[in-house]
């Protein structure tokens, strides 16, 4: 369902969604703000008006493995200052009324099937809503991160994203149809009911994609370049780094791969270096650590870290965890431990 079809969704007479996932409603701002905190972090909250002019607050929330969709809604004009979100990150669909919002130096204003937000967790931001109800996917920080840190071949750190996002693009209302159907799929189920970790998985992987490939932030350049996806890649390398990735696994042969490419290996050396700036054993390394890390992330409890590492190409476990540590800031142990907590 499109972001139209969000819209529709909240004018029926049961306009909130997720109702079997209930955490506050409350007619009282001191409690609205400190129990809404708790679930994402605390803030200022403030009518515009007088106080019993009219205001409510509703939080619904369904949580996951790294993620919750969640439903907020205030009565009234009421001001938010959160500051900087630093644990996560903030995609806030409107589904009626309208919210101005200061995200950094950025200033817009969201509206239905019109315009939405993604706060960034080391932007500062402000908010304003008015009669407003939103669909809201909090993504946690870490696991944003590590994910564009795989994808865009370099290590981890901060990611921000542009702030607006335009809900009649293609790639936003391809994201509100995913959202669209894990509400619907968490209303089915409601709190009682189980997801399995694989489904918890696949729609984590499902989320990541929609939001690191289909909306602008600091690391699209790098990520659309490693990937092989620039438009100004040369079409030996886009098949040098198809065949690469698929034969991730294998020890890397440089005769074939240039074979692959149809040139020579010393031209698809140069390539690597001037096109992706990383060597062809630097790339290949990359791919695997980011194989390693989402495999970690669908791994079982029982999961052999050393099994996982050998199957994907890894001979030197010392040396992987090394260099999964500078990339992704942590040994695969403690991202196992994290998936499993």
């Amino acid at each position: 369902m499109s972001a139209a079809g969000l819209e529709t969704s909240a004018r029926r007479p049961q306009a909130a969604r997720l109702d079997g996932f209930a955490r506050v409603s409350t007619s009282d701002v001191d409690e609205a703000a400190e129990q809404i905190g708790r679930i994402f972090c605390p803030h200022d909250l403030e009518p515009l008006h007088a106080r019993a002019t009219g205001f409510f607050a509703r939080h619904n929330c369904a949580a996951f493995d790294g993620f919750s969709i969640n439903y907020v809604a205030y009565g009234g004009s009421v001001e938010i200052d959160p500051g900087c979100l630093e644990r996560f990150f903030l995609l806030q669909i409107p589904l009626k009324g309208s919210a101005k919002i200061r995200a950094g130096a950025c200033e817009f204003e969201t509206s239905p099937s019109l315009a939405a937000s993604l706060l960034s967790p080391t932007v500062p931001s402000q908010m304003v809503w008015n009669d407003c109800a939103q669909v809201i996917l909090l993504l946690d920080r870490r696991m944003v991160e590590q994910r564009a840190a795989a994808l865009a071949g370099r290590a981890i750190g901060a990611i921000e994203f542009d702030p607006v996002i335009d809900l009649e693009t293609p790639a936003a209302r391809s994201l509100c149809a995913k959202l669209e159907e894990l509400m619907q799929l968490a209303e089915r189920l409601g709190p009682g009911g189980l997801i399995s970790a694989t489904a918890s998985a696949d729609w984590r992987e499902t989320l990541l994609d929609r939001v690191l490939d289909g909306q602008r932030h600091g690391l699209t350049e790098s990520i659309q370049t490693f990937s092989g996806r620039a438009e100004c890649l040369p079409r030996a390398l886009h098949l040098a780094r198809d065949y690469l990735e698929a034969a991730a696994s294998e020890p890397l042969d440089l005769a074939q791969l240039a074979s692959s490419a149809g040139i020579g290996i010393r031209a698809l050396q140069l390539g690597f270096r001037r096109h992706f700036g990383v060597s062809i054993s630097e790339m290949l390394l990359d791919i695997r650590l980011a194989n390693l890390h989402a495999q970690l992330w669908r791994a079982r409890g029982d999961a052999s870290i050393t099994d996982i590492a050998f199957d994907l190409g890894f001979t030197h476990l010392s040396r992987m965890a090394g260099a999964y540590r500078a990339k992704f800031g942590e040994l695969p142990s403690a991202t196992l431990r994290r998936r499993m907590g």
